[in-house]
């Protein structure tokens, strides 16, 4: 590991961290894109996890990819359109898969300018909160590219096609309140509280059984691209096991001592 992604865990909560504040958070390298990959197998892996907070270090959530690289013609630029086509199947591509298998609700804590590739992994998060101080860009059109990262995807999804395309066509950078006025986030907060009320919502959500919270991310999930009776089938599958579990029972429980 690199150290570009710091992993910390309070109670029930896993807070991802990107550090390379110098850089802005660009995520530039194979060994960063893997790392943050290894971070989402790791809470994965770990069924005592309920929510994960993603956040960057210093004033940037995320600069997004390496102009230089793109100057220069190397990195993920680098070599023939074949070459740059795997290098992006192996390399940064790997992340939305990752952070979109993960079965516990994500916060994306955007604390500052979160461009191109960071606009989109923002984006990979099922709720984002936002520093006053936040920038968003769909930024890759002024650089004569296209999302790579799959943010043609992910956009449309958080905001709708036709946010999504103007975004994506001008490449216009929107502050905060532009974000919230579009529901790209769903809160706008002092930036000096942005941990706390990313932290807040967190337990908020964390206070709920584990098997339901993962049941119902993967019900959201599958219900984006399902059709109407295929996730209605799928819900009385896991209704099915939620019924049976210790979790359901002690929260049945408890809401019956608390009436009494």
């Amino acid at each position: 590991m690199s150290d570009f992604v710091l992993f910390e865990r309070d109670g029930d909560v896993v807070t991802l961290t990107l550090n390379r504040p110098e850089e802005r958070n660009a995520l530039s390298t194979q060994a960063q894109w893997d790392e943050i990959v290894a971070c989402c197998e790791r809470v994965r892996s770990d069924p005592t996890v309920k929510v994960v907070i993603l956040t960057g270090a210093g004033s940037a959530f995320s600069a997004g990819g390496n102009v230089k690289d793109m100057r220069d013609k190397k990195g993920i630029a680098g070599g023939t359109p074949f070459e740059i086509s795997q290098g992006y199947l192996g390399g940064i591509q790997k992340i939305p898969l990752a952070l979109h298998a993960l079965e516990v609700p994500t916060i994306a804590a955007v604390n500052g300018p979160a461009i191109g590739a960071g606009c989109d992994l923002a984006c990979m998060c099922d709720i984002r909160i936002a520093s006053e101080k936040a920038r968003f860009a769909e930024s890759f059109v002024k650089l004569g590219i296209v999302p790579g990262d799959g943010g043609a995807w992910l956009l449309q999804r958080a905001i709708g096609y036709q946010r999504a395309a103007e975004l994506s066509f001008t490449g216009d950078t929107i502050d905060a309140q532009a974000a919230l006025d579009i529901g790209l986030v769903a809160q706008v907060v002092a930036h000096d509280a942005l941990m706390d009320a990313a932290r807040a919502l967190a337990a908020r959500i964390a206070v709920n059984p584990a098997p339901a919270l993962r049941m119902a991310k993967r019900l959201l999930r599958q219900a984006q691209t399902a059709r109407l009776d295929e996730t209605l089938q799928l819900s009385a599958a896991l209704q099915a096991l939620a019924h049976h579990t210790p979790e359901h029972d002690a929260a049945v429980a408890a809401f019956f001592a608390q009436r009494k």
